[in-house]
């Protein structure tokens, strides 16, 4: 059984120093990893990721994350993913790590993913240049984690432990895709219908459900709904803290199982 921690949409900005290491400061004794789905700026400027470093540096477990569009927005997304990298953390993007955990060998797949909408209600690549290329992206990002999860399955993560875990090798026994857009509609529940399409995308899930995943989590939309399910029958779960309500949420993951939350 591995005990999986995760939050997106944390948002720190120059005075959000301190506020969440208390919390994460728990995490030994609690989890064995630190999950983080995007949205972890404001504005998406290095000075706000440093920030989120100082959150997260130097921490019993290992943290593996990926970024959100609030984390693009100054197109700072390279110094972003820099400072976090130097503070120990996976940033992933259409790639993967293999962490060994207590002897679990467990692979997490990293993909921001983007907008586009949800079977019978989804844009598609026709028309307009502008319209072809959002969807165009969005079909691009959920090919990228279907790579990653791919590369998973043959053993080819960074297997760089990392953060207290041991070296990773081999095909993972635990398998998570990490996103921070949303992959069914869900965890989509509580939020306007009208910005599905700017919520999430249906290639998302079929990425997870070709490549094969044992647990999915998201963030990104703040009035949604924590569980879902992708047509295969891979449990998802939206982690934006506003839905959590709480510094992150644990999750117990074993092999084939479902992943069931710890009740504190």
């Amino acid at each position: 059984m591995i005990r999986v921690a995760a939050v997106g949409d944390i948002h720190l900005g120059p005075d959000s120093a301190g506020l969440l290491r208390p919390a994460f400061d728990t995490l030994g004794d609690c989890a064995d990893l630190l999950l983080l789905a995007g949205d972890l700026t404001r504005h998406g400027t290095a000075r706000e990721a440093r920030v989120v470093a100082d959150e997260v540096a130097g921490l019993a477990v290992p943290v593996v994350a990926v970024l959100g569009n609030h984390d693009y927005q100054s197109d700072q997304q390279e110094a972003v993913t820099r400072e976090l990298t130097e503070a120990g953390v996976h940033v992933l993007e259409g790639d993967g790590v293999v962490l060994d955990l207590a002897g679990t060998r467990v692979g997490v797949a990293g993909a921001k993913g983007f907008g586009g909408g949800f079977a019978g209600r989804s844009g598609s690549e026709f028309g307009e240049p502008e319209m072809k290329a959002f969807m165009r992206h969005s079909r691009t990002r959920a090919e990228a984690l279907e790579h990653a999860l791919r590369s998973l399955h043959d053993g080819d993560g960074d297997g760089d432990g990392g953060g207290g875990a041991g070296t990773g090798s081999g095909t993972p026994t635990l398998r998570i895709a990490l996103t921070h857009y949303a992959p069914v509609p869900d965890t989509l529940a509580g939020e306007p219908p009208e910005i599905y399409p700017f919520l999430g995308s249906y290639h998302l899930a079929e990425a997870i459900d070709a490549a094969g995943a044992d647990f999915a989590v998201h963030g990104h939309a703040h009035l949604g709904t924590e569980h879902g399910m992708t047509a295969g029958g891979v449990h998802v779960r939206n982690v934006a803290m506003a839905v959590i309500d709480q510094a992150f949420a644990v999750y117990h993951l074993s092999p084939g199982g479902a992943a069931r939350r710890d009740a504190s």
